[in-house]
């Protein structure tokens, strides 16, 4: 396998942070002497995929993919996913929501055989450095209730960008996964429930940066539309239809 690690930052105009987080991540990297495949999957046509380019110009690790369209942020990571080559694959907000390093909780239950792991802002242990507007806490708390009653599942927080799995989980999820927008978290989580993996969640540092792209009258009818969807689509999996692999790895170096 040519890299330690597959990183991917979903992104859409995100010309003003891009650079950064890529910076921070290929440096973080870099201090733990792994190589990594980062792949930025940016739509929007603000110059973001020219931006990583040109960074990509000094950084064969580097490249991007996207489009001027607007195509939804699963489908973003669908894609990168396919050009995935490391022993862990995973993403991350280009935001900056989560800080790369959290990726040290991440690594123990991953080495440990674990399927999916998972940041999550529903743990006790988990530092919100700035909350979310008391308005999208609430609408997040009901989403969670309804989302639940829909899937079954269990998970506390399917919607913190900070996920990370072994290779082939990572392509076998992604090769059932079909929601192109938002909810593309909760089809992966259910995709991985029915197929027997096993979820992780972990505490991460999450800040809030108060730019969501959601809108919330028609994208939550989207959403709603879309779990329904995810419900009806997968409901005949089951841990037979999982690709056998072993359930631990050699750690990193």
């Amino acid at each position: 396998m040519s890299y330690d690690i597959t990183h991917i930052l979903p992104a859409y105009n995100e010309a003003g942070r891009v650079r950064e987080t890529v910076d921070q991540a290929v440096a973080y990297f870099a201090t733990k002497q792994w190589k990594a495949q980062i792949i930025v999957s940016a739509d929007g046509n603000d110059g973001t995929r020219e931006i990583v380019r040109d960074m990509a110009k000094s950084n064969p690790d580097l490249s991007c993919i996207g489009e001027d369209a607007r195509r939804g942020k699963g489908r973003g990571i669908r894609d990168a996913v396919a050009l995935a080559e490391g022993r862990y694959v995973g993403f991350a907000d280009a935001d900056n929501k989560v800080p790369i390093q959290d990726f040290e909780v991440v690594l123990p239950w991953l080495e440990k055989g674990i399927e999916v792991v998972i940041g999550s802002r529903a743990l006790t242990t988990t530092s919100i450095e700035k909350k979310q507007p008391l308005y999208r806490q609430i609408g997040g708390k009901c989403f969670g209730y309804v989302m639940r009653s829909l899937t079954g599942l269990s998970v506390g927080d399917t919607q913190c960008g900070f996920k990370f799995f072994p290779l082939h989980v990572a392509k076998a999820l992604f090769s059932l996964q079909q929601v192109d927008g938002y909810m593309y978290d909760v089809e992966i989580l259910v995709i991985a429930t029915r197929l027997g993996y096993r979820i992780q969640e972990v505490p991460v540092h999450w800040r809030d940066d108060g730019d969501s792209r959601l809108d919330l009258i028609s994208g939550n009818i989207r959403n709603m539309r879309d779990i329904l969807r995810t419900s009806r689509v997968h409901r005949h999996l089951s841990p037979a239809s999982a690709p056998k692999a072993a359930r631990t790895v050699a750690p990193l170096r």
